[in-house]
């Protein structure tokens, strides 16, 4: 995963925890929804985490320091509403957790008590330790592996938590839709009340295209304007894992192209 600073006053002057920005790298390219995963008003400056699993991701990837970005724009979504809780579970599976973090310190600041619970596949790709660690009363890392000691899924760490009497009134899960649904079908038996962050597929950031819709509760739920904060009791999971399977023929397909068009200029 890459950790980026971009230089941007105006977004950093009004972002807060949960919302996000829509970037397109040059004018050729797509345009994408990251989270803000740390913002510095001082600076001007806002923190961008993403792996790179797509063309665009690669792309930026490729940038220098000083290098431009054409479109940044935010910030977008509504922030969370995170007020009046005591003490909350955040939960960040992956790349999640540049999602999780700052959901995590806005919580620490108002003066929650905060466990955080991290899962990783493994040891390696574990991001963020020491700003997690700063900003929660506990942080317990999860791999899948066991590399890093602590084997198991997030769902096993939280499920521990709330039979040792954690006591939680809020947990807060945000990565893979699997995870969250998980998190959501374990916290609805102790009928603890769960916000996930969704993440569906996204492209003016305005709710015009449509593009990002889910099913919360019955009914129709846009992601860039209702959300993307929802009750993870009431988000329709399966619809929301098939659409986000909608274009991942022609996804790896722009992957494929840009990966082959980068060793023919190696090879030049």
């Amino acid at each position: 995963m890459t950790r980026m600073v971009v230089e941007a006053p105006f977004i950093a002057q009004k972002a807060k925890a949960g919302q996000f920005i829509i970037l397109r790298v040059n004018e050729h390219g797509e345009r994408i929804p990251l989270t803000i995963a740390d913002y510095d008003r001082e600076k001007g400056t806002v923190t961008i985490i993403y792996q790179k699993v797509g063309k665009t991701t690669m792309i930026l990837d490729e940038l220098e320091p000083g290098d431009a970005i054409l479109d940044f724009i935010g910030p977008l979504g509504k922030a969370s509403e995170l007020e009046g809780y005591r003490k909350v579970a955040v939960i960040g599976g992956g790349a999640g957790c540049a999602i999780a973090y700052p959901q995590a310190k806005a919580l620490h600041q108002m003066g929650a008590q905060v466990d955080v619970i991290a899962g990783f596949r493994s040891q390696d790709l574990i991001i963020l330790e020491k700003e997690m660690t700063d900003v929660s009363d506990r942080l317990i890392v999860m791999t899948d592996d066991g590399s890093n000691g602590n084997k198991g899924f997030v769902t096993d760490a939280l499920q521990k938590c709330i039979q040792e009497g954690a006591g939680y009134d809020l947990v807060v899960a945000i990565g893979p839709i699997p995870m969250m649904r998980a998190v959501s079908n374990l916290t609805r038996e102790y009928a603890i009340k769960t916000i996930v962050s969704m993440n569906p597929i996204m492209i003016d950031g305005t709710g015009m295209c449509g593009g990002c819709r889910l099913t919360v509760n019955g009914e129709t739920k846009f992601a860039c304007v209702d959300g993307p904060d929802f009750d993870g009791h009431q988000v329709d999971f399966d619809q929301a894992m098939k659409r986000l399977r909608t274009y991942k023929v022609e996804e790896e397909a722009a992957r494929e192209e840009h990966c082959r068009l980068m060793r023919g200029a190696e090879n030049a």
